[in-house]
């Protein structure tokens, strides 16, 4: 029973009802709600932007000599502009979550963290990192790769 109530807590969060008795608190609650209704709308805005730049590079890439053809460099130059924009719908996804319904998105969240550090990953340029880094980045994506078997295993 306690591992319920446990569970419950960790799935769902108690919003601020917009007729609560503190004038002020009940304000400031629906300044924040405009303030993540703005980050929405920046955020479909870098989406369509980043949309531009995958154009944009796609186009740059197979106007140049040899024609109609990418090299590696040019492809993980593509993959991390695709995946840039994936990781900004889930951002998105993440903002609209917060503002439709009182769940908690945990699940969404790390697996938006593991597409960015993906993203990283895919990109990375081994000539140029210290071990350190590279440590850095694999104790991240074991301690998210744990964090997301754990979340789903339920």
């Amino acid at each position: 029973m306690k591992k319920d109530s446990h569970h419950q807590s960790l799935k769902y969060h108690e919003e601020i009802p917009p007729e609560h008795d503190d004038r002020l608190i009940s304000f400031l609650h629906r300044v924040i709600r405009f303030a993540v209704k703005i980050l929405a709308l920046l955020m479909v805005l870098v989406i369509i932007w980043g949309i531009g730049d995958v154009v944009h590079v796609l186009y740059i890439r197979l106007n140049q000599p040899p024609f109609l053809l990418l090299n590696i460099n040019d492809l993980l130059e593509t993959f991390g502009a695709f995946l840039a924009v994936l990781i900004a719908i889930e951002i998105f996804i993440n903002i609209r979550l917060y503002l439709g319904t009182n769940i908690i998105p945990v699940k969404l969240v790390v697996a938006t963290a593991l597409m960015a550090i993906s993203r990283k990953v895919i990109i990375l340029d081994l000539d140029k990192l210290s071990a350190d880094y590279l440590v850095g980045i694999a104790a991240v994506v074991l301690g998210l790769g744990l964090s997301y078997w754990v979340i789903t295993k339920e």
